[in-house]
């Protein structure tokens, strides 16, 4: 097992988001890599980790590394798609564990809303897909809604209401892509796009980079706002959507548990929860497989308002990938929030007196998964 209680996140930062024509990939993780050096009370000369991937570059690592002049000891371009920045975390935490480096760097970027037409993928086309019309990345994740509505009886109202609450996460975010609330009539009023799911159902489409600093705990410059990660895991079920061994169970339920047992804490022990929302169906199944509600309940949890700011586990904070931003990976802005949180430095947005919370992304249509538990300094594994 990794020894995660040797490392710490200690900057975070992101770069402009929303529509950015004017940087490229590579100069918006630079961006915010400078500026979490700067939050973290180091610089980049102390970076001798790297840890990055988009889908602009085929060797993401080297062109950042070129970019910011640094030649790291340690580096690791792994993709598995949104999930990949908390894989890095875990890695970099292996890594620092084991001497390979000391202060790392994990960073994406992406300029999708401004190429829009001319978007980079890294998805090829399936052979067993292809046939039948699929269009990746929407048909597939409209079959598991599909899938989930027969087995449990979710509604559309339900996985609209999954988009209500971003939205209402996202007035309180000054830096939200989309922050007018938005009503379940209004989601249902939006046109359909692969049935069940209507355009609101979708995330949005943005241009933006981030950046944490991972470091050794004796390079921490300043102990109170380094946040621990106390558990980490990583797993898949499938590549194509027809190998996907069950559509309303996702690799978080290897994820989740695994997580939580290192952390030595349960999902009721959490203050929030920042989920990977490429589209509403996704939460609903994430919030169950994790644990936190029975199988087939998660979309009434959703509809109770249960996630939403007065409710008993705020999720996504920041308004997620269905409002604050989305620019083709989500994972590592989920734990630039999930950091803020711990922190209490989300303005409006802040849950209060959070001390712990779970950050879970996934890659693909819910293909691969990884999970990690943060907390503040004081909170250690029990």
């Amino acid at each position: 097992m990794i020894p995660l209680e040797q490392v710490a996140i200690v900057g975070v930062a992101e770069s402009e988001i929303g529509k950015v024509p004017h940087q490229t990939p590579a100069g918006m993780m630079a961006v915010a890599a400078r500026a979490a050096a700067a939050d973290a009370g180091l610089s980049l000369d102390d970076v001798d980790g790297i840890f990055a991937t988009t889908p602009y570059h085929g060797v993401t690592v080297t062109t950042l590394s070129e970019y910011l002049g640094i030649r790291p000891r340690y580096y690791d371009g792994t993709d598995f798609g949104g999930c990949s920045f908390i894989l890095h975390l875990r890695h970099a935490a292996a890594a620092i564990a084991a001497g390979m480096c000391d202060v790392a760097l994990i960073a994406y970027a992406s300029s999708q809303r401004s190429d829009r037409g001319r978007l980079v993928s890294s998805s090829e086309t399936s052979a067993y897909e292809l046939p039948y019309g699929a269009v990746y990345p929407i048909t597939h994740n409209a079959l598991i809604a599909a899938r989930h509505m027969h087995d449990y009886g979710t509604t559309s109202e339900q996985l609209a209401s999954v988009a209500v609450a971003a939205r209402t996460w996202a007035s309180r975010n000054p830096r939200a892509y989309a922050r007018e609330p938005i009503t379940v009539d209004d989601v249902l009023a939006s046109p359909m796009m692969s049935s069940p799911l209507h355009r609101l159902d979708c995330c949005l489409l943005t241009d933006g980079g981030a950046a944490i600093i991972v470091a050794r705990r004796d390079r921490v410059v300043d102990t109170s706002r380094a946040i621990h990660v106390l558990g980490a895991a990583e797993s898949f079920t499938h590549r194509n959507i027809v190998a996907m061994p069950d559509l309303t169970t996702s690799a978080a339920a290897v994820t989740g548990p695994a997580a939580f047992e290192q952390a030595g804490l349960r999902p009721d022990d959490m203050d929030f929860a920042q989920l990977y929302d490429a589209f509403t169906i996704g939460p609903i199944i994430e919030l169950e497989d994790l644990g936190f509600v029975p199988k087939g309940e998660a979309a009434a949890f959703f509809a109770e308002g249960r996630t939403q700011p007065a409710g008993d586990l705020p999720v996504n904070t920041n308004g997620g990938g269905l409002a604050y931003t989305h620019p083709g990976m989500l994972g590592l802005f989920l734990l630039a929030e999930a950091v803020r949180q711990l922190r209490g430095e989300s303005g409006e947005a802040q849950v209060p007196d959070a001390r712990v919370g779970l950050v879970h992304g996934i890659g693909g249509a819910l293909a691969s998964a990884a999970t990690a538990v943060l907390a503040r300094p004081e909170v250690r594994a029990a």
